[in-house]
């Protein structure tokens, strides 16, 4: 859901947490650097680079993450239940969803503050499997879920069912199920749409099938989607946002379903989502004829 108004009242020094992987030697320079400008506008009560800080319980009204894409997942994954407005700053290369260039912080911290920037809430996902029945591992999600075939890298069959009815059986060597935000990840290299990052929806990607006519699949983010692997390789693997959760026996069956939490990005101006598509993946518009400047 996206809320189109700005929000009615500032935000008197909002608590803020500033995140980042500290592995890398440009967030810890960008940090110290960004520090003063952030003090300007927001508390600091927190600051995390080791990516493994549980941030469920902070007392915050804000995140500043610092890097990547990665680095937002990574922040998602440490709010859990908890998901705090965040304004990303890009360190990395791509950054679909960090788009923010670091000299574009101090403006979009005040206008935040003084409430004029509106929250884009995105969808998230808990992806459990269960064994006999019972939860055996469960994780909270925002990008995708991958089951992967792995070593000895023989082609699987991933039975997919929507709202407990058999879909079809997958031969392939994978099977993603991603959200909008994770629609322009793994899916995307995969064949699989973009979709409209505030839609409430999964898209069904199949990796490298070994039927022609299975196709990519959108449906609505309200249903219950099911994943069935019969007889998983050695190295088969759930892989939740780029992360390794199961690794799954037959029979088991990989649940996934839209989550209460929503991940909220603060929305700046001239970051629309056209905008990011057209410049993160280099559409170029019209062809130039010969002789045209």
């Amino acid at each position: 859901m996206t809320r189109d108004n700005s929000r009615e009242e500032a935000l008197a020094r909002p608590r803020a947490i500033i995140l980042g992987f500290g592995e890398r030697p440009d967030v810890l320079a960008e940090a110290e650097r960004q520090r003063p400008h952030i003090e300007q506008y927001a508390d600091i009560v927190a600051l995390d680079f080791s990516g493994k800080a549980d941030l469920e319980p902070a007392d915050a009204d804000l995140a500043i993450v610092l890097g990547g894409d990665g680095s937002i997942l990574r922040a998602a994954h440490q709010m859990g239940h908890n998901q705090l407005p965040v304004i990303a700053v890009n360190l990395g290369r791509l950054g679909f969803l960090a788009d923010l260039a670091p000299h574009e912080l101090p403006t979009v911290l005040e206008d935040y503050c003084a409430g004029r920037l509106p929250i884009t809430e995105h969808l998230m996902f808990e992806c459990s499997v269960l064994r006999d029945d019972e939860v055996c591992c469960c994780q909270l999600g925002l990008n995708e879920v991958a089951v992967q075939a792995g070593a000895p890298y023989r082609i699987m069959s991933v039975d997919l069912y929507v709202d407990a009815e058999l879909v079809t059986t997958y031969s392939c060597d994978g099977l993603i199920v991603a959200t909008p935000v994770g629609s322009t990840a793994h899916s995307l290299s995969a064949g699989g749409p973009i979709l409209r990052k505030d839609l409430q929806a999964f898209v069904i990607s199949p990796i490298s099938p070994h039927t022609l006519t299975n196709r990519p699949v959108v449906d609505s983010a309200d249903r219950v989607y099911e994943l069935v692997v019969e007889g998983p390789n050695p190295g088969t693997a759930v892989v939740v946002d780029g992360r390794t959760l199961h690794t799954p026996k037959a029979g088991e069956r990989i649940r996934i379903e839209k989550a209460a939490p929503r991940f909220k990005l603060v929305s700046a101006p001239g970051h629309g989502y056209y905008h990011t598509l057209r410049e993160k993946l280099g559409w170029g518009g019209r062809l130039r004829l010969n002789g045209e400047d």
